[in-house]
């Protein structure tokens, strides 16, 4: 009889435990030192356990937190409309918090044409229950939104204040998959090079830049749904670039 490789059995025992709800979402597991007391084994098995939670996004592995069970993956239609992460965390049944990192008023650069001559450069960290979401980096056009000037981005997150004051009229999504870099990954509480998932979007209103925002998701918290209706052939639609 087959005898189910250590590692194998601790993961098994971890899962069973999260699916039970003993272990809810944001339980920080044990230690690798105190799992390693728990099986007597070493800690290799205790990592190639962890690993294989983490890969199939169970669980979440963040430098000084430790390990902890990943809350479900939320559900976007972000190819098809502009979200708000408040909204969306909180329809999950947690708790949301933001952060506002950075906050500097400043012109316009080259490779930022069409944003107006001076903008509002942010930095937020979006909270789920305490733990990091996403991290948001975003421009705001003072000629479009001069409003934006003097709102009080402490109190409610750039988007959410974006989508009640200046609603937009056009908008273009850019999905791609990227590993955390240095800054991102500790803003994140994650390893360097965790893969990720960055949302790039632009907005108009009335042809006029609004806002360009980049927000970093980890890889396990996150997916975008969409559903279609065929409405042309798909040889003749366009490919934008």
């Amino acid at each position: 009889m087959d005898i189910e490789p250590l590692h194998r059995r601790i993961a098994s025992d971890i899962e069973r435990r999260i699916a039970s709800g003993e272990w809810r979402p944001g339980f920080r597991i044990p230690t690798e030192a105190e799992l390693m007391a728990e099986y007597g084994c070493a800690r290799m098995t205790v990592s190639r356990a962890m690993t294989d939670l983490s890969a199939r996004g169970l669980v979440v592995r963040r430098r000084r937190a430790g390990t902890v069970v990943a809350h479900p993956p939320v559900h976007s239609s972000a190819l098809v409309a502009i979200p708000d992460i408040q909204s969306e965390i909180e329809g999950r049944g947690l708790a949301y918090s933001h952060q506002l990192l950075l906050r500097i008023v400043r012109p316009s650069r080259a490779d930022e044409d069409g944003m107006g001559a001076r903008l509002i450069e942010l930095e937020t960290l979006h909270l789920a229950d305490a733990m990091p979401f996403t991290l948001e980096r975003r421009l705001i056009s003072l000629t479009t939104a001069p409003e934006a000037e003097h709102a009080d981005f402490t109190a409610a997150p750039p988007g959410g204040w974006l989508l009640a004051h200046m609603p937009w009229t056009e908008a273009e999504h850019r999905i791609s998959a990227v590993g955390a870099d240095g800054e991102t990954a500790t803003r994140l509480g994650l390893s360097d090079g965790t893969p990720c998932l960055r949302l790039e979007r632009r907005t108009w209103r009335d042809g006029l830049a609004v806002t360009w925002a980049w927000q970093t998701f980890p890889g396990a918290a996150y997916d975008l749904v969409a559903r279609f209706s065929p409405t042309q052939s798909p040889m003749k639609t366009p490919i934008k670039e």
